[in-house]
């Protein structure tokens, strides 16, 4: 039986090498003091409106782990309510990994990646997949986005942790470097125009 939320990853196996490695006693403290959350908080859900991918993590029944990459729309892993997110599940490879494993292991881990802020959170809970709820699919679909839904995924919060900084590479989306690119086309372009009347006027001079 857990006692605090971060037991769902502190198994005793971990904490032995922590204890081994010399960095138990600050996650005990840690742990007594404010520990992981088990909802969602308005900065999580601040920084889910703003992503447009994360990591799915999943294993079948045997333990073979699984990692897909999710992609969609800004915001499309959506808050449902205080304790579970969903999100559109769109057309792929139709290899259905993912829902192989859900149908015999719900254990599911989310990874959230903020690269251009050197931001990532983590998430521990369960999935399950919606393919007969029209309503909610509707309210997770993006009309601004062209893709088929195919199916929901609810995944229910257990808990979840801000993973330090260290060492992610920051890299832009082609949405967030988009715009600067263009500013820097037009300025392009108005220095060629006056570059160009100044070459004519050096001219008729």
């Amino acid at each position: 039986m857990r006692k605090t939320p971060s037991d769902v990853a502190f198994t005793p196996a971990v904490k032995e090498i922590q204890i081994q490695k010399g960095s138990r006693q600050s996650y005990a403290k840690m742990e007594q003091s404010r520990g992981w959350r088990t909802e969602v908080t308005p900065d999580l859900a601040q920084f889910l409106s703003d992503l447009d991918m994360f990591y799915l993590g999943t294993a079948n029944a045997e333990g073979q782990p699984y990692i897909q990459y999710r992609g969609g729309p800004p915001g499309f892993l959506k808050v449902i309510d205080e304790r579970t997110l969903g999100f559109a599940d769109f057309g792929g490879n139709r290899q259905y990994v993912t829902l192989g494993n859900l149908s015999e292991n719900p254990k599911a881990f989310i990874f959230l990646m903020d690269y251009a802020s050197s931001r990532r959170v983590k998430l521990w809970g369960t999935a399950r997949v919606v393919e007969d709820d029209p309503k909610l699919i509707e309210a997770l679909r993006d009309p601004a986005y062209d893709a088929k839904v195919e199916r929901a995924i609810l995944f229910a919060i257990e808990a979840w942790d801000i993973n330090c900084p260290q060492h992610i590479h920051r890299r832009y989306s082609q949405r967030q470097v988009g715009p600067v690119i263009e500013q820097l086309q037009e300025r392009v372009r108005e220095l060629e125009a006056q570059l160009a009347k100044a070459r004519a006027g050096a001219r008729e001079a």
